[in-house]
């Protein structure tokens, strides 16, 4: 259940819409201020979501080598200018006593994290730590890459540019040959 205020949204959007000098009654957009709402419900809704609940339920393997699920596709919004940035999440772990979590899990942590007003930096380290948290890993590495439309289509105005942040946490803090590992995979076809 969403506690996403839709009518607060509206109201919202005809008041920008008057500020802009539109018509909020013009055809074009008179559903424009229901439209958006219910976008801003399913884009940036899930503030109260917690990508915790993704791994409550773990599984016992004798695998305690790389685990990674890489170009999941993910899109956000900017906190600072409330327009979209997007791009894909790499996600990886080597268990510890066999704890693994589904695949999909990881997929479902990265949009989870996603659905609110973000930072890429916060995304990256929320899913670094959330990982290290409930399933105590020998280590994680999450590499997130990105292209803002905050400086695709205002400021700077360099489409294309991609921001990429990483986070290491366990063993691939300290083991450089780990590290090097994991971007390996990362780039391989």
């Amino acid at each position: 259940m969403s506690n996403v205020d839709k009518a607060k949204i509206e109201e919202a959007i005809k008041m920008i819409l008057e500020a802009i000098g539109e018509d909020p009654k013009r055809e074009g957009l008179l559903e424009t201020p229901k439209r958006a709402a219910k976008m801003y419900e399913e884009v940036i809704g899930g503030v109260e979501e917690d990508p915790r609940e993704y791994f409550t339920t773990v599984f016992h393997e004798d695998h305690e080598e790389v685990v990674l699920v890489k170009d999941i596709p993910f899109h956000s919004m900017c906190e600072h200018h409330l327009v979209p940035f997007f791009g894909k999440a790499h996600v990886a772990y080597i268990p510890q006593n066999g704890v693994v979590a589904g695949l999909s899990k990881l997929a479902r942590a990265v949009a989870s994290t996603a659905r609110r007003p973000q930072l890429q930096e916060r995304i990256t380290s929320t899913i670094a730590d959330v990982m290290t948290e409930m399933l105590s890993p020998k280590g994680v590495y999450v590499i997130v890459e990105a292209e803002h439309m905050c400086m695709t289509m205002r400021g700077i105005k360099k489409p294309g540019a991609k921001t990429v942040t990483a986070v290491s946490r366990g063993i691939y803090e300290t083991d450089a040959v780990k590290r090097n590992e994991i971007m390996q995979f990362i780039q391989m076809k």
